[in-house]
């Protein structure tokens, strides 16, 4: 098999193969990265975690419907097992399409690197479509590696495996490229219509909006489990509204395996394949003809309007330095903002749940443990995000800049860094809560949560600047050292259940003053051990910009040889 797969991809031409992998790795900007970073390793931990996701409801679908042989069950779950399916399905090609959003279009690099180079802007265009191409089909076929088989199997039998096999990838297909080719051609029509400077600003506004809606969506629409909920949706009018629904219309309606009738939901999703197809071909062409010249021609970087002297003071002079460049990276700088874009949607679609919630019963609410639990993961989501991307820097050419200009004492940065962890993350996100905290009552129980939530935050901050050695934004980034799957895994396992007793912790104590100010006691007493411990660690810590592997010593064991010989020679002897 592979030797067929050399043999195919040798009889393709040598700049494609070399522009493929060059864009297939681009996926995080290589000017960012560090000499000894590992991309591929980057993108498999990515898709171990689709793909652990896909056995474990795989195996959650064989235990309920006990192996197909519950004809109802299989039935009931098979229809919400596809929706799910199909919904993160898009999910993932959304993410996808906003994380590579410009990696499709030619930039300045491409035109002024491969301009003067004998290679065809068709051969670039390829290219790229196939690395951006390639990227969506691992999220694909990582997502839906189990039940795409399971599920055609016991639903079709032997005899009508094939049919529906290929029909269930084929809808899968379509619904990724539906979410794909839209968001690449409302990007294109926009880069070919405005002039690059108006583009560049208005692509970071559509990128931050375009997570908040894939998520967002992806949380709130609804999924049915029978043929009467589906015709009850279907006269209401609600399936029309969300694409989803389209695609599983098609499905239904090349398998025939679940007895719906979706014909007019089919025919929107063929519509929109359509649609999406062309408007898709004509930005690309649009692009590679018209906006080649404009990426050359006009600069990326316009010349501000506004030129203030003073600036927000945010403690010493020293202080507000660092945490300014911290502000102005995040705000200028593509790759920090969808990165922390993925963290703060969700982060937002949870807030946004909790306000639908009460906005659909038009009165106040009481506390509850859902809410509790909410507000402390929209910090721990905040938090995460942030330090996340602390590491990725804006530019490594100007690291140089701060190492020349180093002159105070390593605790004075990272306290410096501490501080905008504070003003980015922590801060407006307790704020947030403290506005979604007005729709619930009583009072003193909310004023409790927030001043306990605002503790929860500081231990958080700390916790997660724990051996950190760096200025914000200004060292390399090594993909291949951050364990994607781990953190997931870590989160969804240990850190959700944990919040949940908590949550149901701190509801129980507020009624009962001497339980809460020990609860309080305990939290300040934590926040104040980790804040003095950081910077404990802080006084004899080295600032670094460079993150490289740790270096591995193999010995060969020649010294445990040695009294084996002292033995064979007192043997002879």
């Amino acid at each position: 098999m592979r030797d067929k797969i050399r043999r195919v991809t040798e009889r393709l031409p040598l700049q494609f193969r070399v522009l493929y992998r060059q864009f297939l790795l681009r996926v995080i900007d290589l000017e960012s990265l560090s000499i000894e970073a590992d991309i591929p390793r980057c993108l498999g931990q990515f898709a171990g975690v689709l793909i652990t996701i896909s056995v474990f409801q795989t195996f959650v679908f064989l235990v309920v419907t006990g192996g197909g042989s519950d004809l109802r069950s299989l039935l009931r779950t098979g229809l919400h097992t596809v929706q799910s399916l199909l919904a993160g399905t898009m999910l993932i090609a959304g993410l996808t399409a906003v994380a590579t959003w410009d990696n499709i279009f030619p930039d300045l690099r491409d035109a002024m690197v491969l301009g003067p180079l004998p290679v065809r802007p068709r051969t670039m265009l390829a290219a790229k479509l196939a690395s951006s191409a390639s990227l969506l089909a691992i999220g694909v076929l990582s997502l839906n590696c189990g039940m795409g088989t399971i599920l055609p199997l016991l639903a079709g039998g032997l005899l009508r495996f094939p049919l529906i096999l290929a029909a269930y990838w084929f809808t899968v297909s379509a619904a990724a490229f539906f979410v794909f080719g839209a968001v690449l051609t409302i990007q294109g029509l926009l880069a070919a219509i405005l002039p690059r400077q108006w583009f560049l600003q208005l692509s970071s506004i559509l990128q931050l909006a375009s997570f908040a809606l894939f998520l967002s969506v992806w949380l709130f629409q609804p999924s049915y489990g029978g043929a009467a909920e589906f015709a009850s949706a279907q006269q209401q009018g609600i399936l029309a509204r969300w694409p989803m629904f389209w695609f599983f219309g098609m499905f239904c309606q090349t398998t025939g395996i679940f007895p719906i009738a979706l014909n007019r939901l089919a025919l929107r999703a063929w519509l929109g394949l359509v649609a999406v197809g062309s408007g898709a071909l004509a930005s690309l062409l649009l692009c590679y003809l018209r906006t080649m010249k404009k990426t050359v021609e006009e600069p990326d970087l316009a010349k501000g309007r506004f030129h203030g002297g003073w600036t927000v003071p945010l403690g010493d002079s020293f202080q507000t330095a660092v945490v300014h460049f911290s502000l102005r990276s995040l705000a200028r700088s593509r790759q920090h903002r969808v990165a922390y874009a993925f963290f703060l949607a969700i982060a937002f679609a949870i807030a946004v749940s909790t306000l639908t919630q009460v906005a659909n019963t038009h009165r106040t609410h009481s506390v509850t443990t859902e809410f509790l639990m909410n507000t402390l993961m929209m910090v721990c989501l905040a938090v995460a995000g942030l330090r996340s991307i602390f590491s990725l820097p804006v530019s490594l050419r100007a690291n140089w800049v701060l190492q020349v200009t180093q002159l105070s004492p390593p605790e004075r940065y990272i306290a410096a860094t501490r501080c905008a962890m504070l003003l980015m993350a922590t801060i407006p996100v307790w704020a947030t809560a403290a506005g979604l905290s007005l729709c619930y009552r009583p009072w003193h129980q909310v004023a409790e949560h927030l001043l306990v939530l605002s503790f929860a935050g500081s231990i958080m901050t700390d916790a997660a600047l724990i051996g950190v050695s760096k200025i914000s934004f200004a060292c390399s980034y090594l993909p291949g050292k951050s364990n994607v799957q781990f953190g997931f895994w870590a989160f969804v396992i240990v850190f959700i259940p944990l919040a949940m007793m908590f949550s149901r912790y701190e509801q129980s104590v507020f009624d009962h003053s001497r339980s809460y100010a020990l609860l309080v006691a305990i939290l300040l007493m934590a926040a104040l051990i980790l804040w003095l411990f950081n910077r404990h660690q802080a006084k004899s810590a080295v600032l670094y910009y460079e993150e490289s592997e740790p270096e591995v010593i193999t010995t060969i064991g020649i010294g445990s040889w040695q009294p084996i010989n002292q033995r064979v020679s007192a043997q002879n002897r």
